[in-house]
């Protein structure tokens, strides 16, 4: 099929670019007018535009880039939603609750990849989803991960999931916040510990109190903290299994060294507030145009050959880190 006028006189590398931005556009229109989870929806609009980004056509070099760098800085760019003084802020216990959380998912992923036969690969990337913080979880480690075989599909895959199950978490988690008897306090620790995506983190938490909604809004961005550790962990791992003579990833990728540095600078007070949110927003525009991007260049029919074992892992995985947070805060009284 023939590309739009606009689109044939635009170099290959913008006229993927613009086709990602559109599809991201379409997907945050949508989604503030109907509710609906914005990452999914972009990648579904651009698993439906696939024929416009596959094979040799004019727009798959823009959507490479797309994929790859503007995904990478989206990623750096979270790091200006992080301060020390959230850390200090929760308390050591639940601190050590909240890390031990995404550490304990992420070794539950890759044994019962092991146990299954799934492709570790898969593992970090479903695991890590579901630790840290969903869609952009995955495409951060699916960006330090080697780019071959069924890559794209994998995370395609895993984006969908994570999605659908950290919807249903949050309208089932409250739910069960409440049965557990938790005071708002616990209640928002457990939904920010627990859920996977940042939305409905803060759907889930205010849905039960302000209190709830703050304390889980601020658990979960200690989860996202914990991005660059995992991804500079997978990076490191990948680094070291490389064949010899293939092209090796950097010992620290740049994305996660930039995550760090931003930080770093936004806890020491430097950076004012509208800022922050600014770069928050440029963060989410980048990866949407980074999952359309993914979408438009990934054959449905594909993803949905990786199979039910894959929904099944990242379903466990999902009870297993609810379970694991469930337990602690019993445990911490």
């Amino acid at each position: 099929m023939s590309l739009p006028p606009l689109f044939a006189r635009m170099t290959p590398l913008g006229s993927g670019v613009l086709l990602a931005g559109l599809i991201a556009l379409a997907a945050w229109f949508v989604a503030a007018h109907y509710g609906a989870p914005a990452m999914l929806l972009a990648l579904l609009f651009g698993l439906a535009l696939n024929f416009l980004g596959e094979g040799r056509s004019r727009t798959a070099p823009g959507l490479a880039f797309a994929g790859r760098h503007v995904l990478r800085l989206g990623v750096a760019l979270l790091g200006l939603r992080i301060t020390t003084d959230m850390v200090a802020a929760l308390g050591a216990g639940t601190l050590v609750l909240v890390v031990g959380g995404v550490l304990a998912t992420l070794g539950f992923g890759m044994l019962l990849a092991r146990i299954t036969g799934m492709r570790q690969r898969f593992a970090v990337l479903s695991a890590g989803a579901v630790a840290i913080c969903g869609a952009s979880a995955a495409m951060a480690i699916a960006a330090a991960l080697p780019q071959e075989g069924r890559h794209r599909q994998e995370l395609a895959f895993t984006v969908v999931g994570v999605t659908l199950l950290s919807t249903v978490a949050m309208v089932l988690y409250p739910v069960l916040a409440q049965a557990l008897a938790f005071d708002d306090h616990t209640a928002g620790v457990y939904l920010g510990a627990t859920i996977h995506d940042v939305a409905q983190v803060v759907g889930a938490g205010f849905s039960v109190s302000p209190e709830a909604g703050e304390t889980a809004t601020l658990v979960k961005l200690i989860r996202v903290a914990m991005l660059a550790p995992v991804v500079l962990a997978v990076a490191s791992m990948t680094r070291r299994m490389a064949a010899t003579g293939a092209e090796r990833p950097p010992i620290l990728p740049g994305f996660v060294l930039a995550f760090v540095a931003l930080a770093a600078l936004n806890s020491s007070g430097l950076v004012p507030a509208r800022v922050s949110d600014l770069a928050g927003a440029l963060s989410r525009g980048c990866l949407l145009m980074a999952i359309a991007a993914v979408g438009a260049t990934t054959s449905l029919r594909d993803v949905l050959r990786i199979g039910p074992a894959a929904m099944g892992m990242l379903l466990a995985e999902t009870l297993f880190l609810a379970g694991f947070i469930a337990l602690g805060l019993a445990l911490l009284g």
